[in-house]
């Protein structure tokens, strides 16, 4: 990693190559299948795991993504979306720290309206830590939902990710790429062959890369898996990836098969196709998979008079009888799980038992206890840490939706005033009317803005916004109107205008993707150019006096850049 400090680099040069072995049964009935039986049988592995709520998924990352170092005993959270290590990456315990939580695989692509997947589908995927990472907030936003690819132009590059026009034969169909770093590229490729499979039945929204199993099982697209072999085997795996797999299956009880065996990848979509893979064979012992000894399992916040429901996957293989489950010490009283016995059968199919855990709170403060798996032929007993935080009621301000901008005859951006108080997301309503139909979807959103793209000609766009906080909701916000005939007349009139912002920042308005774009400066010299500008792309230009021009503008353009 080019980026650590000579400590870190040390650490990890010290750290061991080999894998972090997984249990001695985990893998045991991969053994001879090849092709779509063996993606078949990954899934069943992977795919029923520990369900975490969405609140409690900031305390997970100072496990999961804690950077080699730490300042001053703060743990510094490892941000593969940026490397602005200045004292706002520290990971403040209980907030953000200006954070995000960031789906790697965009939460859109399987969810909000359109899509035929459950809502406990959804959500499982949308809380699956195997895919979440602590990112960098405008490394965030400027990312969207856009596939990953690589940029032959860029809009938006802080060193470590880019975000911009593909290469020629990637994409998918999306107007942009996300391209990671090198250093990340092989860690972004592994999460998506996960994702490929452990969702591998999801009917997907967009399919930039996905494609739905019955298409094709091997549910991505060939220019996508294709891209992903090739980054993962310049970027093998690392110990920071070795770390994060066991930490995750620690919290949630399952594993990211790729990591533990990077070859997996070649016998699905690689040069090993069709070809038997062979695991190692189970030593016969009972063993528990999941949950693992004195692992930590998180509620997260909830309101006072509320509960919250935690799923705990217990799984295991060669178990002989049934397994006993009791929660005790401190505020035991508080947890209570669903049943207190758990037949062999159960535990030790591929699915595993989903045990439900409910966390009611009696009182304000932090509660804790400790659950105890035993018997079914186990040698011992595993401890889980149960923990949870119980708040007063949130009292929430009502929101400000703005009116929309960035408006084009297919596009615009909605945007919001900022809560006042600590909220979990905003919660945007937009219904699209189109002749007689009316359809209304909502959008779980972490920042103050959202870019729409499907704008048509005679549709109109409303939304309001809402602020999320422990299952509680704010009034809704006043209700702004859109309709792509309201630019119509602008645009037909000027197809090129171009906006200065603070720190150099230039956006071309145009209504249409414009050809060779040049920019000179005061003295007449050529200092930018572009193939092509979309509406609304940004460039960033040193201070001074610039004149834009673009094929199939009536006439130039003048900017003056500020600092």
């Amino acid at each position: 990693m080019k980026r650590l400090t000579t400590l870190a680099a040390a650490l990890l040069a010290a750290a061991t190559t080999l894998f972090a072995a997984a249990p001695s049964g985990y893998y045991s009935s991969l053994d001879g299948k090849s092709g779509e039986a063996l993606k078949n049988q990954l899934h069943d592995i992977i795919f029923s795991h520990t369900q975490l709520t969405y609140s409690s998924l900031w305390n997970y990352f100072p496990q999961t993504d804690a950077y080699p170092e730490q300042v001053n005993g703060r743990v510094l959270v490892w941000d593969m979306y940026s490397d602005n290590w200045n004292s706002r990456r520290y990971f403040y315990y209980g907030g953000t720290g200006g954070l995000n939580r960031e789906h790697s695989v965009p939460k859109s692509w399987w969810g909000n309206s359109g899509s035929t997947n459950s809502d406990i589908e959804k959500f499982l995927a949308g809380t699956d830590l195997m895919h979440l990472f602590p990112s960098d907030g405008d490394a965030n936003m400027a990312k969207s939902n856009y596939p990953l690819g690589v940029v032959e132009v860029s809009t938006f590059d802080n060193g470590v990710s880019r975000v911009g026009y593909a290469t020629a034969g990637q994409g998918g169909g999306s107007s942009r790429v996300f391209e990671p770093d090198d250093d990340y590229k092989g860690d972004f490729a592994r999460v998506y062959f996960y994702m490929a499979t452990c969702y591998q039945e999801y009917t997907w929204k967009y399919t930039y890369m996905f494609i739905d199993k019955a298409q094709n099982y091997l549910s991505l697209k060939p220019w996508a898996y294709n891209m992903l072999l090739e980054w993962a085997r310049q970027d093998p795996v690392d110990q920071k990836e070795i770390d994060r797999n066991d930490a995750v299956y620690r919290i949630q009880g399952n594993r990211n098969p790729f990591v533990d065996d990077p070859m997996l990848m070649e016998y699905i979509w690689g040069n090993r196709q069709g070809q038997k893979y062979s695991a190692d064979h189970p030593t016969g012992d009972p063993e528990l998979i999941s949950p693992v000894q004195d692992s930590e399992l998180d509620f997260g916040e909830v309101a006072i008079g509320s509960q919250q429901h935690v799923d705990l996957l217990v799984k295991g293989v060669n178990l002989t009888g049934s397994i006993s489950v009791t929660i005790y010490r401190d505020d035991a009283a508080m947890f209570k799980a669903q049943v207190k016995t758990i037949a062999a059968s159960n535990a030790n199919s591929d699915d595993g038992y989903k045990l439900r855990i409910t966390y009611t709170p009696t009182a304000t403060g932090d509660h804790k206890a400790r659950l105890v798996v035993s018997d079914g032929g186990l040698t011992g007993s595993v401890g889980v840490q149960l923990k949870a935080q119980c708040l007063a009621v949130p009292s929430l301000s009502q929101l400000t939706a703005y009116n929309a901008t960035d408006i084009t005859s297919t596009a615009y951006r909605a945007s919001w005033s900022e809560a006042a108080e600590t909220i979990d997301y905003y919660v945007l309503t937009r219904t699209v009317y189109s002749g007689a139909t009316a359809t209304t979807a909502e959008f779980q959103i972490d920042e103050t803005a959202y870019d729409f793209d499907d704008l048509r000609p005679g549709d109109t766009h409303t939304y309001s916004v809402q602020s999320s906080r422990l299952g509680y909701r704010s009034v809704a916000s006043n209700t702004v109107t859109v309709t792509s005939s309201g630019v119509t007349g602008v645009e037909g009139d000027k197809r090129l205008v171009v906006a200065s912002y603070p720190d150099g920042v230039v956006r071309i308005i145009c209504s249409e993707k414009l050809a060779n774009c040049r920019v000179y400066d005061a003295q007449g010299r050529l200092v930018e150019c572009l193939p092509f500008v979309e509406p609304n792309q940004l460039i960033v230009l040193p201070p001074g006096v610039y004149v834009v021009a673009v094929d199939g503008a009536t006439r130039p353009v003048k900017v003056v850049v500020r600092k």
